[in-house]
């Protein structure tokens, strides 16, 4: 079958290698889409700790039940399934306590190598995070499931009764699905980006759509200039972690979303955080909990997810999709083997 391969820093390259085998517990799916991602962009920039060079990458899948192992409850051949990467191990001393997205194995053993013909789903995560895709579901929509799991996580530990309105830094993938999920619950959402493409599709999904020039007459309107209830920070840039709380109300919540390179450090006014209350806010990856209600979401079609997927391309393409991510155009883009 047919791989695609991070070889090295700004190269990918098909392989042919064998079809997997699966083990007891573990099927093997025909890939019907795979969707590009920020993690996957930046190892194809400047590498990753959790993507081996030269391998296998992708993470976004949905497919085909091709082959099923031994023991394997709730699937069969043929079946349309969508997934995520990963599953907590349920015995280590963060999942004991319930902090399942804190696994200190559920990096250990994951889904790699989407961008191929077929697939290898593990056994935890079989049981745990793989799901039934109905048939009125597209494909390319059910291979959210990840991204959008990882942007329900927060919502689960914060009170949201509260948030009228809220700002999200960043119009990219994550801080679209970050919108669209807010909107859903009636929260005033503005998008601020410098992106003019990307704010065009923002438009669609927010309420206010704003470069940074633009704030001040978006606060004045949106929150009389006191500042928004939450401000979600979806870009990983140090410098955009450290202004972001600017652009919060006393008592507000700053969610720090984005993923910073690693060893990054920033400092926040003492004087905000103790006489303004400001909440500060770290979210890491999700839990099976929160895999089962991004799965609804996507089958009751709550959310315009189609919005961000910008474009298809055959596996033979994959390269084209990351250079035009590299050069800032479109959202996502689907790989259909």
């Amino acid at each position: 079958m047919l791989q695609a391969q991070l070889v090295e820093i700004g190269r990918i390259e098909l392989k042919e290698v064998p079809e997997p085998e699966p083990s007891e517990g573990e099927i093997v799916i025909k890939v019907k889409a795979a969707l590009t991602c920020g993690t996957d962009l930046k190892a194809f920039l400047r590498g990753h700790s959790l993507i081996p060079m030269p391998g296998p990458f992708g993470h976004e899948y949905s497919g085909v039940v091709a082959k099923v192992g031994r023991g394997v409850v709730g699937f069969k051949e043929g079946d349309h399934v969508m997934g995520v990467h990963s599953a907590p191990c349920l015995g280590c001393w963060y999942c004991r306590r319930g902090l399942y997205n804190l696994c200190e194995n559920i990096m250990k053993d994951k889904v790699l190598g989407a961008y191929a013909e077929m697939l290898l789903i593990p056994s935890h995560v079989v049981r745990q995070n793989l799901f039934l895709k109905p048939e009125e579901i597209d494909f390319t929509e059910a291979a959210l499931l990840e991204p959008l799991s990882c942007v329900v996580h927060p919502y689960r530990e914060t009170n949201l009764a509260g948030i009228r309105n809220a700002l999200i830094i960043g119009a990219g993938p994550i801080g679209l699905l970050h919108a669209a999920y807010l909107s859903k619950r009636d929260i005033v959402t503005a998008i601020m980006d410098v992106n003019e493409e990307r704010l065009k599709i923002a438009a669609s999904l927010s309420s206010y759509i704003l470069k940074p020039s633009e704030y001040k007459e978006i606060a004045y309107r949106v929150t009389d200039s006191k500042g928004f209830d939450l401000v979600v920070e979806c870009t990983g840039q140090v410098d955009v972690w450290q202004q972001a709380i600017n652009f919060l109300r006393r008592g507000g919540i700053l969610l720090l979303f984005g993923g910073c390179k690693g060893g990054s450090t920033v400092s926040y006014s003492t004087d905000r955080l103790h006489y303004d209350e400001i909440t500060l806010m770290g979210s890491f990856h999700f839990t099976p909990k929160d895999v089962r209600d991004a799965c609804q979401l996507i089958i009751n079609k709550t959310l315009p997810l189609g919005l961000l997927v910008t474009e298809s391309f055959s596996l033979k393409e994959i390269s084209t999709a990351f250079n035009l991510l590299k050069s800032g155009k479109g959202i996502k883009y689907a790989i259909v083997p």
